[in-house]
């Protein structure tokens, strides 16, 4: 079983910057990828970036493509979103995700944290 807590969230004035962090934990387990997602209240959760565990390859949504940058701390099974000129579209419940593998099976599964709300506003 893998836990995940996210950090960071809260007001964030438009066109400043965010960062958010998420800490995995628990044991026997070997993380293929962690990433992160949104959602607003009555709509479909939307992709917002990913980083591979091993060669650190990255993806990102389209609308944060540009202005967004995916990290991971490997050492802290750690990983950090930071976003540049935050927008009001920009305000969502930001979700951690990571896709394990249990080690000692070829078993993947995929993890979320309890989310952490950001709200881009003045």
């Amino acid at each position: 079983q893998v836990q995940l807590v996210e950090s960071g969230g809260g007001l964030v004035q438009p066109g400043g910057s965010l960062r958010l962090s998420c800490a995995a934990s628990g044991s026997n387990f070997s993380i293929t990828s962690m990433g992160w997602y949104r959602q607003a209240p009555g709509t479909q959760r939307e992709f917002v970036a990913v980083i591979t565990s091993s060669g650190g390859m990255t993806h990102y949504g389209d609308s944060v493509k540009g202005r967004s940058t995916i990290s991971r701390d490997h050492a802290k099974n750690t990983v950090h979103l930071e976003m540049n000129r935050p927008i009001p579209k920009d305000t969502d419940v930001y979700y951690c995700n990571a896709v394990a593998v249990l080690i000692g099976t070829m078993r993947l599964s995929t993890y979320w944290g309890q989310g952490t709300p950001v709200t881009v506003s003045s």
